[in-house]
């Protein structure tokens, strides 16, 4: 099938991207709060910032860590699906897309795990996105900014 998608401005290392999408989920999940509001992915060293309600302490840092290593040795499968925006499944956000997104929006699953629209590279499995390594935090108690640093080896 042909689709017609928005044009696509970058180029992606896959393995860093597909992190940025478990890494958004894991902070959802660990956290409660919304995907990244900021992030710089690349190949060398990437940072994401999320908004959260408390500092992390140590501890859900290494948790954060854990949950990465552990995703990535799962070998989940990362698969596409076209959909029509009128008929997304429940709970997927279009707020992120430019107003003249295409009615036809691809849909980026990682197993079980993460669902959102994309339309970026990834590898075809989480087994191919190398080690993930925190590289560091910051906190930002006056916008309750929380900054990850990480790098894919």
């Amino acid at each position: 099938m042909d689709f017609v998608l928005n044009e696509h401005n970058k180029e992606e290392f896959p393995p860093a991207h597909t992190a940025e999408h478990l890494l958004n989920q894991t902070m959802i999940r660990l956290f409660g709060c919304e995907r990244s509001f900021n992030a710089h992915i690349e190949r060398k060293k990437s940072k994401m910032s999320f908004r959260l309600d408390h500092k992390p302490t140590r501890q859900e840092e290494r948790e954060i860590e854990r949950r990465m290593l552990q995703l990535i040795e799962e070998d989940l499968p990362v698969t596409f699906e076209y959909v029509n925006r009128d008929q997304l499944p429940e709970g997927i956000c279009l707020d992120r897309l430019p107003d003249d997104a295409s009615d036809t929006i691809r849909l980026v699953r990682i197993g079980d795990y993460d669902v959102c629209p994309c339309i970026g590279k990834h590898v075809r499995s989480t087994s191919q996105i190398g080690r993930f390594e925190m590289l560091g935090t910051n906190w930002d108690e006056h916008e309750h900014s929380f900054r990850v640093r990480f790098k894919i080896v």
